[in-house]
């Protein structure tokens, strides 16, 4: 009798162990996912007060061409080129790294377009000044060369904006094992050992800015033993070298482009049950991370 009481306080106690981590590991599984909830929503808002200063700065440029009897190229251009960078920013990825470029490039975007304003305001009221002048045209003229000089410094600016938007970037992006039959027909699972492929999957997000042909991402997964799978064959991109599984290559035509590709175990070997990462780079620069778990 003493015997089947201390058989059953072991239990209780047992249980009540195996209560108590589960009720700490779904306190820990709701804190990650309320605090990535939170990084969600400020990158979601960060992005929109990217997009307002953008459309401010459209905003200061529709000004300044109105203002002009004729249309300023350089202006018009510019203009152009930051309705353009606003519809990159729409598809973009809501991602520290790329908010941060885009603030960033904007500040010192910004900074260059307040001197430049001030500047035409003053030129506006010399132009005002000298309007009843014999020799008025000449120095409207000299002015505007000014003016556009310092257009030129911003252009420049900007340009290098244009170029990080041009780039391409990729969404939805997942990894999962696949059962491959023999008729061609692809099972996914999520046991290991019955994987015979990994499948990886992702979108190139549409991007008006990006020039259309033939583009190529380097796609990487890394095993649970920090093994990278595949070709794990190696990219020189000046003092960095970038390991990686396979070169996605594809026609881009400036649109939406549904992609997947296959990492297939090394030799006779069996995947290795653990988590996964998967990362696409598109030439040095990471634009896109997933993970998944083989049981």
């Amino acid at each position: 009798m003493a015997e089947s009481n201390s058989k059953s306080i072991g239990l209780k106690v047992a249980l009540g162990i195996l209560l108590a981590l589960f009720l700490a590991t779904a306190f820990y599984t709701s804190k990650l996912y309320t605090e990535k909830q939170e990084t969600e929503a400020v990158l979601v808002n960060e992005k929109k007060q990217v997009m307002n200063d953008l459309s401010n700065m459209a905003a200061q440029y529709d000004e300044a061409i109105a203002e002009n009897e004729v249309a300023n190229s350089d202006l018009v251009e510019a203009r152009e080129r930051i309705q353009g960078l606003m519809d990159s920013l729409k598809v973009s990825q809501n991602s520290v790294n790329s908010l941060w470029r885009y603030k960033k490039k904007y500040a010192a975007l910004q900074e260059e377009m307040d001197i430049l304003l001030k500047e035409n305001d003053r030129l506006k009221g010399e132009n005002e000044l000298l309007a009843t002048s014999l020799d008025s045209t000449k120095v409207q003229l000299a002015e505007r060369t000014m003016f556009t000089d310092s257009l030129l410094v911003q252009n420049t600016e900007l340009a290098e904006v244009m170029e990080d938007a041009a780039a391409l970037q990729t969404v939805e992006l997942k990894g999962f094992g696949v059962i491959e039959r023999s008729s061609g027909k692809l099972i996914p699972t999520e046991r290991a050992r019955r994987s015979d492929k990994i499948r990886l999957c992702f979108t190139v997000a549409k991007n008006k800015l990006a020039e259309p042909g033939d583009k190529e991402l380097y796609v990487q997964v890394i095993d649970p033993n920090n093994n990278v799978l595949g070709l794990n064959d190696q990219v020189q991109f000046e003092e960095e070298v970038l390991n990686y599984s396979l070169i996605s290559r594809f026609n881009y035509e400036n649109r939406n482009l549904n992609i997947c590709e296959f990492v297939a175990p090394d030799g006779d070997s069996k995947f290795s049950e653990g988590r996964y990462t998967v990362n696409v780079f598109n030439d040095k620069e990471l634009i896109s991370s997933s993970e998944f778990t083989l049981k």
